[in-house]
């Protein structure tokens, strides 16, 4: 396939992905220009015509025999999510089962949540019969992110199909042969619906085409300074957009908190998948007389764990290879700016791997606190109480996610609830992403709009309200034949009541 446009002969026809790890060609994939993207986006509103007038239940069914093949060949999409990214095999297999939490509550929820529902009316309006009614947008567009490229997307493909759209998915450049398999893991489940889930390859032009092409929404994931850019297209055209645009994760330690869970936890969320994790933990704070005693057990089970491409390891490479020059640079300043490398420093950095870095009295002006690292990297920093640890946790430009780690959990909930995030998790992290029925999201840079659950589903549809005149109404208000003294009674009486009331 050609593409018309000036530039279309300049464009290369296919690139190379390639391992993280070994930096061995992977596949070849075509680079999708504006024509391609266009016929991807006709031909999915062709076919999301017969999948918007099924019955929900249908559309349910045909949704969980995709989760089953996608089950089924779990392994095969774990490969290449693992082959892609380069993190271990047992993450990406993980990766893979959480998506099918999500696909399934999607697809068994969908009904509820979107059916048509009645509303009360008001005084006036008690001759009027209201309901409302969520119905599919069209097609939506999804460009999905590199760091989890099975499981972030889904959480908007998944769930804008079970409202009854069509999708067609720009998976990351890095990571395309995961959106190819979704695809075509999905056509050979729902023959008859094939191309419902369309997916188009290439680099950042393969995004800016398909927010050019007609789609009814567009649902993005990646940094805050891509997101306004592809805004700035969506704005053209006034199509919807929703953006997740990462995070600078806090975790708040109380004085009475456990603290070898508190460790554990931390660790977890700030190393797993190499740090590349846009709500893992990146800040903690921890209240001082707690805080040296937690620092010593972050670094003895951080310094147990190394990166490495073998079954050994505890995470692999950084997936996207610009990025180690971020957490060098992160860590540099901060070091140089008086923090403390109580593990590693900026000889962690050894490309395309990042081994662990524990930092301690970092400056909150400093970019390891302010920007988003996405790298194996954590601060702890000492505060003098609770309140101090959620004045620093809010002053971020990010609000995505955040973890309270505190031995009573009623008090621990009254914290999460003064923090500025999107989702929190009290004595856990990341519990909020293997909740299907959450929604997810956040705020400022962190972007807007939720996916998963309710107002993942919801997200996806437009709201239609009707009302249904049961009876002629005593008084006809909407009408030039009413007297002007009839219209004047009436607003008196409403203007008693609600005085009253």
């Amino acid at each position: 396939m050609t593409d018309s446009t000036p530039d279309a002969a300049l464009r290369p026809a296919t690139f190379t992905t390639r391992s993280p790890v070994s930096g061995e060609p992977l596949a070849e994939h075509p680079v999708d220009g504006p024509e391609e993207v266009a016929r991807a986006v006709d031909r999915a509103r062709r076919v999301q015509a017969g999948w918007g007038a099924l019955p929900a239940a249908r559309r349910r069914d045909h949704l969980l025999r995709w989760k089953r093949a996608l089950a089924s060949d779990l392994d095969a999409v774990a490969r290449t999510v693992a082959a892609e990214t380069g993190k271990p095999a047992g993450d990406a297999a993980l990766e893979v089962v959480l998506t099918l939490e999500h696909l399934g509550w999607a697809a068994r929820n969908a009904d509820r949540v979107l059916r048509r529902r009645r509303v009360r009316t008001g005084l006036f309006t008690v001759h009027q019969r209201a309901s409302l009614v969520h119905r599919p947008l069209g097609v939506v567009g999804v460009i999905g992110p590199w760091n989890y490229p099975c499981y972030t997307p889904m959480g908007s493909v998944g769930y804008a199909l079970a409202a009854g759209n069509a999708v067609v998915l720009k998976p990351s450049e890095l990571t395309p042969g995961t959106g190819v398999l979704l695809a075509g893991l999905f056509d050979a489940a729902v023959p008859a619906h094939a191309g419902l889930l369309t997916t188009v390859t290439g680099a950042a032009a393969t995004g800016d085409a398909l927010a050019r092409a007609g789609v009814d929404k567009l649902a993005f994931t990646g940094s805050p300074g891509t997101a306004r850019k592809v805004m700035a297209v969506c704005a053209e055209t006034l199509t919807p957009f929703l953006a997740e645009c990462g995070g600078k994760d806090a975790v708040i330690v109380t004085a009475d908190a456990d603290l070898d869970a508190a460790a554990e936890a931390i660790v977890w969320g700030a190393l797993s998948n190499a740090g590349q994790t846009c709500a893992g933990v990146e800040r903690v704070y921890a209240v001082r007389e707690v805080h040296a005693d937690l620092c010593e057990r972050v670094v003895r089970r951080a310094g147990a764990l190394r990166p490495g491409a073998d079954g050994d390891a505890a995470y692999g490479p950084m997936t996207l290879p610009g990025q180690t020059r971020t957490v060098e640079r992160h860590v540099s300043q901060a070091v140089s700016s008086g923090a403390r490398a109580l593990l590693g420093g900026p000889e962690s950095v050894r490309a395309p791997y990042v081994a662990p870095v524990v930092l301690a009295d970092v400056p909150e002006d400093a970019a390891a606190l302010t920007e988003e690292t996405f790298g194996p990297v954590v601060a702890v920093n000492a505060v003098a109480d609770v309140d101090e640890a959620v004045a620093r946790a809010n002053d971020s430009r990010y609000a995505l996610g955040a973890a309270v780690f505190c031995r009573n959990r009623r008090a621990g909930a009254a914290i999460a609830a003064r923090l500025r995030a999107g989702a929190v998790s009290v004595n856990s992290v990341l519990g909020f992403a293997a909740v299907p029925a959450l929604p997810f999201g956040g705020s400022g840079d962190s972007g807007f709009g939720r996916i998963h659950g309710a107002e993942g589903l919801r997200a996806f549809t437009a709201v239609q309200s009707t009302t249904v005149q049961r009876f002629a109404p005593p008084v006809a208000l909407t009408s030039f034949e009413v007297p002007a003294a009839t219209r004047e009674r009436a607003v008196r009486l409403a203007r008693s009541l609600h005085l009253r009331h």
